[in-house]
């Protein structure tokens, strides 16, 4: 048998069984999802995203999990309104971490209005407008997740900020809740349980970090000491949806913007946006997760999730993110810790 003959066999036997993924591709998952929080817990990444859809059918959560983020599984209804009670609509952008052996799920729902709003229509139930910023807690990342406290942990527009978009992290010992809707930006301190907020050290409940350009989809990181903010701007549903950063010495700033990384690349997607983003353990890899439209594009809920590499020039500064088809190399996590 000629060498040639040889290749087109052993060719042939790789398309019949399926050659092994090397890299994620974009997007990572199938499926319309939308504001994707990645999660590293144990040996296994983790993406919590929304379910992209018209509001009114907004009513679940899927997570997705891997080991070596290539090869991705579904884990459909991690939570939905059989569980919490009252969400009629509109369930966006979880957030998730892990306390004392559970984890825990931050979730907004219902899109939020405060009473006196335009919005709001004189023949409306307050269920119809009534939500915000709710926590639900499960033994599994994957869930079943349980109400925590079967109604709203919060319900305000303090600075004008919906109660949309939460993003948790700890800071010297406590655990903070940077949130927003509406172009405005809140920090607030949980307590201790996650079943209240609670008041900063010097009395204050709430305070606001908005930085000019804010929209919402906030996230911090911090590296090498210093604070990174991180949101989206411009419109949801349009190519000029776009993630701008800043950095500060403390999460409560202040923060101004440094720029644009991450946009549109009218080769490959628009509107890309409304991410977070991990560190792999041990180094100074850097990855980001987020959503973005596919070309063409019909519907404003067509969003999908992807994954590409964040690096930083030497003096701190975030490089701006390529969009790429590929994704990223299989990277599987060091053994569980």
């Amino acid at each position: 048998m000629t060498k040639s003959v040889i290749a087109l066999v052993f060719a042939a036997g790789l398309a019949a069984f399926g050659e092994e993924k090397k890299t994620s591709g974009n997007p990572i998952f199938e499926g319309w999802y939308a504001d994707p929080e990645v999660a590293v817990f144990g040996d296994t990444y983790w993406v919590f995203p929304t379910y992209s859809a018209p509001f009114e059918k907004q009513l679940f959560l899927d997570c997705f999990s891997s080991k070596d983020l290539v090869n991705w599984t579904k884990h459909p209804r991690i939570i939905d309104n059989k569980e919490i009670k009252w969400l009629h609509r509109a369930l966006w952008a979880p957030a998730a971490i892990e306390k004392d052996g559970k984890y825990y799920l931050f979730f907004a729902c219902n899109d939020a209005l405060p009473k006196g709003h335009p919005r709001v229509k004189e023949w409306m139930k307050e269920e119809y407008y009534y939500g915000g910023i709710g926590v639900a807690v499960a033994d599994r990342p994957e869930g079943p997740y349980k109400d925590l406290l079967g109604k709203a942990l919060w319900y305000d527009f303090t600075n004008g900020a919906q109660p949309i978009d939460q993003f948790v992290f700890k800071y010297k010992g406590d655990y903070l809740m940077v949130y927003g809707g509406w172009q405005h930006c809140n920090l607030v301190r949980l307590a201790p349980d996650f079943k209240s907020v609670i008041p900063f050290e010097d009395g204050t409940m709430v305070k606001e970090i908005t930085p000019k350009g804010y929209v919402e989809g906030p996230i911090m990181f911090e590296r090498n000491g210093k604070w990174y903010f991180m949101w989206s701007q411009g419109g949801w549903t349009n190519s000029s949806y776009h993630v701008a950063y800043a950095i500060a010495d403390t999460p409560f700033g202040p923060f101004k913007s440094l720029g644009v990384v991450l946009s549109q690349d009218p080769a490959i997607a628009t509107g890309a946006g409304h991410h977070s983003v991990f560190r792999y353990p041990g180094t100074d890899d850097w990855y980001i997760v987020y959503h973005r439209r596919p070309i063409p594009n019909q519907s404003p809920h067509h969003r999908v999730t992807c994954i590409d590499r964040m690096y930083f020039n030497p003096d701190g500064t975030i490089k701006p993110v390529v969009m790429t088809k590929e994704g990223v190399a299989a990277r599987p996590l060091p053994a569980k810790r």
